[in-house]
């Protein structure tokens, strides 16, 4: 089947026979879908109903120029973090059918515009064009501009999708994705400070010098020269049009010089298999530097498969790098709204001390191996204080990193040591109640679904868990933040720098009790905890 025709409508059933059976699957499903279907529509109602007042704003060609700019870069990006979200994203499924490129390309590019994504997009683009169209002409370059737009969009996600399928459906791949939490969190203090910007003095003007750059940017530039239409600028407008048209031109035929790449070429698990293997050194001293510097005991052996852990298991890797991220993304982002302090560092010591929340639970089904070395409290606790001490490898030089970094933007190099102190007593109250509360309140990570966390019927023991040990982490902290109060409101600024080495010696000693509370609980409670952790 090579005819264009033919074979766009037969992907575009395919595509709806995908929703469709979809929703067929469990009513939990086809509820989920229905809701977030709802809630996405209301949303572009109301953006649609923002940006049509828009409408003859001196500056809403700007908005709407950066808007598009975003939802193009949404659209490029989001098939790296959210590969499992459209089931026709990988064209390897197809290497075996009799297809041309040409008319593939053209099938999936329809397809593609069925959607929740599509739709909502749409919606926006065609708000976009309503807020800068004025008069009978820019409505005829903004139907052009809209056809545009939403090709580009696609073209461009299936583009990047094709060339990076290969790392898509690899364990690199698979990281990749489970790092959108990052990209979520990110984007959404992006959001958060251009939001902060809008609403100053300047408002919607602040967004002129950017949207003076991007309006050469396509998809961009085929929404502003909807508003030079309207204002007589005709030649500028064209051109404007013609660039987008081109981006689109190539963006198709990388797109299908991708595919016939990716169709006709071997991929890397046969070109591993025609290799030779390759012998690893064994010896000793052929291991890693840091390697070496861990005891060779028990504390050294748990610390290294610790830190394993989280640069080898995806979605340990994923919590750790979020944490990481967001914990130095928090004070930046303060400080750019005028609204930071260095205590807001203290984000750093808070999210990647969670880190030791449900340990057992990223075990997984290995956690019987461990189980088995355990026959005392004394063991438990050799385990326990490995797991901890390889957090606070870790944690607290990326703790003082925060607090030095937070310090030097803001330029409040006297707040360095009680802020630090405050930070390290807390990394210390949480490395102590995710002690406990991995010894009580475990719960399972599943392997093989996505982005779940947490598996069916264990919601409630992972939030009793995170929120208690939350709370009984700020409580356990109260002498150190009592102290630091006193100091400064009864003037003994002289003696701040106290609070550094008070916090540090307060978080070890909170740290070490919790893991003694913590050991015999964990070694009474074994098969309970191999229980919650292999469930689901």
């Amino acid at each position: 089947m090579t005819a264009t025709g033919p074979l766009t409508a037969l992907f575009v059933r395919l595509k709806l026979s995908l929703l469709r059976n979809g929703l067929r699957q469990s009513a939990g499903r086809r509820a989920a879908y229905i809701t977030s279907v709802v809630v996405i529509l209301l949303f572009a109602a109301f953006h649609l109903l923002g940006l049509i007042l828009l409408r003859g704003n001196d500056h809403a060609a700007a908005l709407v120029t950066l808007l598009t700019a975003v939802f193009a870069l949404g659209w490029a990006v989001m098939p790296l973090f959210f590969p499992g979200g459209d089931e026709t994203l990988d064209p390897t499924r197809l290497v075996m059918l009799p297809l041309r490129p040409r008319p593939l390309v053209v099938a999936l590019l329809v397809s593609s515009l069925i959607g929740i994504g599509p739709l909502f997009t749409l919606t926006l683009i065609t708000g976009s064009v309503i807020a800068v169209a004025h008069g009978a002409a820019a409505a005829a370059a903004g139907v052009v501009a809209v056809v545009l737009a939403m090709l580009l969009c696609v073209a461009l996600s299936r583009a990047v999708a094709t060339a990076n399928t290969r790392l898509l459906t690899s364990r690199r791949g698979r990281d990749l994705a489970l790092l959108s939490g990052l990209f979520v969190a990110v984007g959404a203090q992006l959001v958060n400070v251009g939001v902060g910007q809008l609403s100053g003095e300047d408002g919607l003007s602040s967004l002129e010098p950017v949207a003076d750059v991007l309006r050469w940017v396509p998809p961009a530039a085929a929404i502003d020269a909807v508003q030079g239409v309207g204002d007589g600028s005709y030649g500028t407008a064209a051109a404007q049009l013609a660039l987008s048209a081109g981006l689109l031109a190539l963006l198709l035929w990388w797109w299908q010089r991708g595919l016939t790449h990716l169709m006709t070429s071997p991929d890397s698990s046969t070109i591993q298999a025609a290799e030779p293997s390759r012998k690893r050194p064994t010896s000793t001293a052929a291991r890693p530097a840091p390697h070496r510097l861990l005891p060779e005991n028990r504390t050294g052996t748990v610390v290294l498969r610790t830190l394993r852990y989280a640069w080898r298991d995806p979605k340990t890797k994923s919590a750790w790098v979020t944490s990481l991220a967001v914990g130095l993304l928090v004070p930046v982002v303060t400080t750019v709204q005028g609204a930071g302090n260095v205590y807001a560092s203290c984000w750093a010591a808070g999210l990647l001390g969670m880190q030791m929340y449900n340990q057992f639970g990223q075990d997984s089904s290995a956690f019987w191996m461990v189980a088995q070395t355990i026959s005392a409290p004394r063991d438990a606790y050799l385990e326990l204080r490995g797991r901890a001490l390889a957090l606070a490898l870790v944690g607290i030089p990326y703790v003082t990193l925060a607090v030095l970094g937070s310090a030097a933007l803001m330029d409040e190099w006297a707040a360095v040591p009680d802020a630090l102190g405050l930070a390290l007593a807390l990394f210390g109250a949480l490395v102590a109640t995710g002690a406990m509360t991995s010894a009580l309140y475990p719960y399972s990570i599943p392997q093989d679904s996505g982005y779940k966390n947490v598996a069916p019927g264990q919601a409630g023991l992972a939030w009793i868990g995170i929120l208690g040990g939350m709370v009984t982490g700020a409580v356990l902290c109260a002498p150190v933040l009592t102290a630091t109060i006193w100091m400064h409101t009864s003037g003994a600024d002289d003696w701040l720098w106290l609070l550094l080495p008070l916090g540090a010696a307060y978080g070890t000693g909170v740290a070490l009790a919790g893991l003694r509370l913590a050991a015999p609980r964990t070694a009474a409670r074994l098969p309970e905890i191999l229980a919650a952790v292999t469930k689901g």
